[in-house]
């Protein structure tokens, strides 16, 4: 038995000597490189080539190195029997709540326009807006979306969210289904998307959904680039509807030089690295799955293959 690593960023060797330090004695190579094929047994993916993993003979098990799993729902040509498990990881959901808190703060005290400003050479003191002013709606309660809300409590923001089902979540409002959507929408002034990418939530972030945020509203998506319609988006902060837009996910990555969210003056973008899997935190959970496949015992973290995530 043995484990493969499926990417193509240039990080393999990097999850090579993470696996290999904790488990020296566990086989784990690269599909790039010559290896024997009917011995593994797992492989440990992120965004791999479509229908890669249908050359594993012995497959038994399909390891996500991320949270995100939908990159191996789109890939129609992989063994789709197999289980698929996905990295629930406290690291990386506290490096998405700082992230989030600290584009909030940002947009607070319009940090990016005196940015923008700067390389102007334009002197214009703006009215800076407080905690109080601002009620953050999050859209999706998940492992990530429950943090990044008790993260936004203690700092005294006014916190709502809304997923499939009700949450429990000390002084934030809860709001769930789609007959319940709207309402929430209505009262959130700062939007942020952590949501799941999947049929359901594909495109969510379109012009009948901003149309319904309060006029001035601001946008935050750090979840999947397949959130958004771009060009809806572009309409709405156009025409002032919403005040600008965060956004750390593209539907191409790297994003295409010519797309018009490069040039627009009311986003702020960051290049997919809002949160990254750590190796030392998630390779643990990785080798203790390929354990319990040796050992025939139920995996960790499996992901529903009916809901997506």
């Amino acid at each position: 038995m043995a484990i493969v690593i499926i990417r193509q960023d240039g990080k393999i060797p990097l999850w090579q000597r993470a696996l290999k330090k904790v488990a020296p004695q566990v086989p784990v190579y690269s599909y790039l490189e010559p290896h024997p094929k009917e011995e593994i047994t797992m492989a440990l993916v992120w965004k791999h080539p479509k229908g890669q993993l249908m050359d594993y003979p012995n497959l038994k098990c399909i390891a996500c190195s991320g949270a995100g799993v939908d990159f191996i729902f789109q890939d129609e040509n992989r063994p789709k029997e197999l289980p698929i498990t996905r990295v629930v990881d406290t690291m990386l959901a506290q490096d998405m709540s700082e992230h989030v808190v600290a584009v909030i703060f940002s947009y607070l005290k319009h940090l990016g326009h005196y940015r923008i400003a700067q390389t102007r050479k334009i002197w214009r003191p703006m009215q800076y807006h407080r905690i109080k002013d601002f009620k953050v709606g999050i859209l999706g309660l998940g492992v990530l979306g429950s943090v990044l809300a008790k993260d936004l409590v203690r700092f005294g923001f006014r916190v709502q969210g809304w997923s499939n089902s009700k949450k429990s979540l000390g002084h934030v409002k809860s709001f769930a289904g789609q007959e319940q959507l709207y309402q929430f929408l209505q009262t959130t002034e700062i939007l942020v998307c952590l949501l799941p990418l999947t049929d359901n939530t594909t495109g969510i972030l379109n012009a009948a959904l901003f149309k319904q945020l309060p006029r001035g509203a601001y946008l935050i998506n750090v979840a999947r680039g397949g959130h958004v319609i771009d060009a809806d988006l572009i309409e709405y902060l156009d025409n002032d509807h919403l005040s600008g837009a965060c956004l750390d996910v593209f539907h191409e990555e790297p994003l295409p030089a010519d797309h018009p969210f490069w040039e627009h003056d009311r986003i702020h973008m960051t290049p997919h690295y809002a949160s990254v899997s750590d190796t030392e935190s998630v390779v643990p959970q990785i080798l203790e799955n390929f354990r319990r496949l040796q050992m025939g015992e139920p995996l960790l973290n499996v992901v529903s293959k009916e809901r997506g995530y």
